[in-house]
């Protein structure tokens, strides 16, 4: 449902912008002209692209949760894209869009999106009603799952109804417990731990469900579907048990770097001007180097020194997990973290090939030896390249301490579970998404 509105939100915006453009062409503009043939048509379609871009930088259609905000969105995406297209009419010095196409556009894409938003929020709704669980876990997983229902979700669930494996069994008097649950509370999902997937009485019961049309999961394969990660009790056990794209599929590799290169490239003109920026706010705001150089371990357990705008005081001899609010932070860094202008000189580090633009974020060597110790499993993140952005980043964010880096790999072992082309597209959107509507550290 998701999908099919938001192909339908860009299919809409394109069709606007290209039916004034041929009206204005064939109707408005003195004498008429072949829109098609002119070099107005692919203005247009960058346009277009201005505008389907800034409506998923805006978390349009699927998002946005508050009809408020949606509709905040569906004005500043228009907008947005407006402000685009001027900026290339000055820079160039010529009309490339007539003010109808443009102001029309403003005007009348604004109920569109707000229409995008209503049938995916209806849709998610929808789902949410469908997806009724029924848990047959342990007291710490039943807990685990709700706190993960309450935070993030893939896809809408809730949890209806928990046994443990011992109260799900079946009882001395015939009594279906599970069954009962499930038809009195109109699941549609059975979801099983390790313990209760070896106890027959449950797995008849679940049998008996599954020919009615009830859908059963493992613990772990809910997590993979609904939660976009790995739980924390299935990593060492799953670790060896799937492919990673860059160890077993050489052309996504070679893709995945010719796309890293490119796009480095491309953004090299804004380090530039956002590099002489941090060299005026330094001198008044921030006084010291302009970069900050700390050593990361990358693919291969390697090492190499990553590059930031210094957003801290110069003394950065303590490397102590960053906290929300901490005072090293100055004011100019604090800006700078917030708008992630901060990250920008990782584009030279996506150059070197120390990074790409998607992956497991790289932590401090003393970190590693600390969580390598902790965690058999963890150096499985390093058998990929480190990650200007990551799965973790956009489902979890920043890790300030090592139980965050835990929450978090069980997400950077799910992105290794599904690396492809398309999943990283889709984490540079909500990537995008993240640094318009939430500060960073």
């Amino acid at each position: 449902m998701r999908r099919t509105v938001a192909l339908s939100m860009a299919a809409g915006l394109a069709a606007l912008v290209l039916s004034l453009s041929k009206f204005h062409a064939s109707s408005i503009a003195d004498p008429p002209y072949d829109y098609t043939a002119s070099s107005r048509f692919p203005w247009s379609v960058v346009f277009i692209v201005l505008l389907v871009g800034s409506a998923y930088a805006l978390g349009l259609p699927d998002s946005n949760r508050i009809r408020r905000q949606a509709a905040m969105a569906s004005i500043g995406a228009p907008i947005l894209a407006t402000l685009g297209i001027s900026i290339a009419q000055l820079a160039l010095g010529a009309s490339l869009l007539p003010r109808l196409v443009v102001g029309g556009t403003v005007i009348a894409s604004v109920p569109w999106l707000m229409l995008c938003w209503f049938a995916s929020h209806g849709g998610s709704a929808r789902a949410a009603k469908r997806d009724r669980i029924v848990l047959v876990a342990s007291v710490e997983d039943e807990a685990s799952l709700r706190w993960e229902l309450e935070r993030s979700q893939e896809r809408p669930a809730s949890l209806v109804a928990s046994f443990t494996p011992a109260d799900a069994a079946i009882t001395s008097n015939g009594d279906f417990p599970i069954v009962g649950v499930v038809h009195d509370r109109e699941a549609t999902l059975v979801v099983l731990d390790r313990s209760a997937q070896a106890d027959q009485s449950i797995v008849d019961q679940v049998a008996l469900l599954h020919e009615t049309g009830v859908r059963v999961r493992t613990l772990s394969l809910f997590y993979d579907e609904w939660l976009g990660k790995l739980p924390v009790t299935e990593l060492e056990r799953v670790s060896l048990m799937f492919d990673i794209g860059e160890l077993h599929r050489m052309r996504y590799g070679r893709l995945k770097r010719m796309v890293d290169v490119v796009v480095a490239i491309a953004a090299m003109p804004v380090l530039l001007v956002v590099w002489l920026m941090v060299i005026v706010g330094n001198r008044f705001a921030n006084p010291g180097p302009v970069l900050f150089r700390q050593v990361r371990v990358g693919k291969g357990g390697t090492n190499f020194e990553i590059l930031k705008f210094r957003s801290m005081v110069e003394s950065t001899g303590d490397s102590s997990w960053t906290a929300d609010g901490d005072r090293r932070i100055t004011a100019f860094g604090g800006f700078l973290r917030r708008t992630h202008a901060d990250e920008l000189p990782q584009v030279i580090n996506i150059l070197r090939g120390d990074l790409s633009i998607v992956g497991p974020r790289p932590e401090q060597p003393q970190y590693v030896t600390e969580l390598r110790a902790k965690l058999p499993y963890y150096d499985l993140r390093h058998l990929v390249q480190p990650g200007l952005t990551g799965w973790a980043q956009v489902k979890y964010g920043y890790a300030s301490n090592e139980g965050d880096a835990l929450e978090k790999l069980q997400y950077e072992f799910w992105y290794l579970r599904h690396q492809g082309l398309a999943l990283d597209a889709r984490i540079l959107v909500r990537t995008v998404r993240s640094v318009v509507g939430r500060d960073g550290r």
